[in-house]
């Protein structure tokens, strides 16, 4: 039988649809990690150093995906988000702090996100005030997030994931030495000074972000509810539960890797363009989206453009999520995108304060470099005990029976929490 051109692209589709439906918490907090702000970060790396810190890539990848696998099993196992299960092992308090910190810096990152992605609008069409593109994505998030079917909603968020392709689509717009960039991310090379030092605090303080351990250990637990066939994995039978525990792991390392390897392509793009035509300082995404348009051609800036717009709308409601989750879950709040707006009152209301403050914040006269770093401050502050009580319950079977983190997993969530805690104590002297 003759293959039509119609029929291969619908069967094209189809397999993308079923490879993206197998996938999902992991997946979506891998793309939000990549952010406005943390693509910022990113730039500034490759703009300054150059390829010198494309080693991190891969050095904070087994970590990442050793904290969100955590985080993952957690919510799958226990069938609670992660505040929850935080609060059975610490003093309520000292989770109320946690949560109350993760919500500031998340009402300051949605702000500056919100910010860059007004002004790449403009970057795309000139004639259009800025504050319009603010108002406008900051409200279609929120309409979205409140209106939009859970199931609905989360297929909206898996497919944003491609705007990420886009910093791999500006990579082809310019010559590189591919082999002198499998060396300098193979075998570091850099001037060990303050600046770099800080540089390398920024990047992991803005790739093991505390907001996406949340996100991960709700969105798992979101789906258990809203499948009927599902339970809790300390309920399910043998056969089934292990079958969740792959999926989280093959979701977790997708997600991650996909986190990482866009963060690859923005330092290298920023390197080959930016860092090498003497460009060493951008502060913000969309300054790096207009500074490639010059070196690079219209086309780079535009794509580089359309990728912030796209992760911004991504990002910015899991960063609003992930704090009404955790609220919620501490003040005993009925709470889930699954739920209606008059079914969970409270936990929209979080997501609505999150998302009108990260607004009212984008109006203000505070420079977004300096509420980015205050937010990374906070971050590193909060990220270092919810780590650390997340492995404690991680690791004990009155808690997650017979799904208890692995040895690797542990290793590698220790590890990064030394790093976090480093960076947190190196934070202060960077601004």
């Amino acid at each position: 039988m003759a293959v039509t051109p119609t029929s291969t692209a619908s069967g094209v589709e189809q397999a993308a649809s079923e490879v993206i439906s197998t996938l999902g918490p992991g997946l979506i907090s891998g793309a939000a990690d990549d952010d406005p702000s943390g693509i910022a970060t990113y730039s500034q790396a490759g703009a300054q150093f150059g390829l010198g810190l494309l080693w991190t890539v891969p050095v904070q990848l087994p970590m990442m995906i050793a904290v969100q696998s955590i985080a993952a099993r957690v919510g799958c196992v226990t069938g609670k988000g992660l505040a929850a299960n935080l609060g059975r092992v610490a003093p309520r308090w000292l989770v109320l702090v946690l949560v109350m910190l993760l919500l500031l810096a998340n009402v300051i990152n949605i702000a500056a996100d919100i910010a860059a992605m007004g002004s790449a609008g403009t970057l795309l069409l000139p004639g259009v005030n800025e504050h319009l593109f603010v108002i406008a994505f900051a409200g279609l998030s929120l309409l979205l997030q409140l209106f939009l079917p859970y199931e609905r909603y989360v297929n909206v968020l898996k497919w944003l994931t491609a705007a990420l392709l886009a910093y791999v689509a500006v990579v082809f717009a310019v010559k590189i030495d591919w082999a002198e960039v499998a060396l300098r991310t193979l075998v570091p090379r850099f001037e060990l000074n303050r600046a770099s030092l800080m540089m390398i605090v920024a990047l992991f303080g803005t790739t093991i972000s505390p907001y996406l351990f949340f996100w991960q250990s709700s969105q798992e637990v979101e789906d258990i509810e809203a499948d009927d066939e599902r339970r809790a994995l300390r309920h399910e039978k043998p056969r089934a539960a292990r079958d969740q525990i792959k999926r989280i792991g093959a979701d977790t390392i997708v997600g991650m890797a996909f986190s990482q390897l866009i963060a690859f392509f923005v330092i290298l793009t920023a390197a080959v363009t930016l860092n090498a035509h003497g460009v060493d300082h951008v502060q913000t995404a969309a300054q790096a989206a207009q500074a490639l348009r010059p070196i690079a051609g219209p086309f780079a800036s535009v794509i580089f453009s359309l990728g912030i717009i796209g992760t911004g709308l991504l990002a910015v409601p899991v960063l609003a999520g992930s704090a009404a989750y955790a609220m919620a879950e501490v003040r005993g709040w009925e709470h889930g995108l699954s739920r209606k707006v008059l079914e969970a009152k409270e936990f929209y209301a979080i997501i609505a304060f999150a998302m009108l403050g990260g607004i009212a914040l984008s109006f203000s006269p505070i420079e977004p470099i300096k509420a980015l770093f205050y937010s990374a401050v906070i971050n590193g502050v909060a990220a270092v005990p919810i780590l650390t009580v997340t492995i404690i319950v991680a690791s004990r079977k009155d808690i997650m029976g017979g799904f208890v983190a692995t040895p690797m997993q542990k290793l590698f969530g220790w590890l990064a929490t030394a790093f976090m805690a480093l960076a947190a104590a190196a934070m202060p002297f960077g601004g």
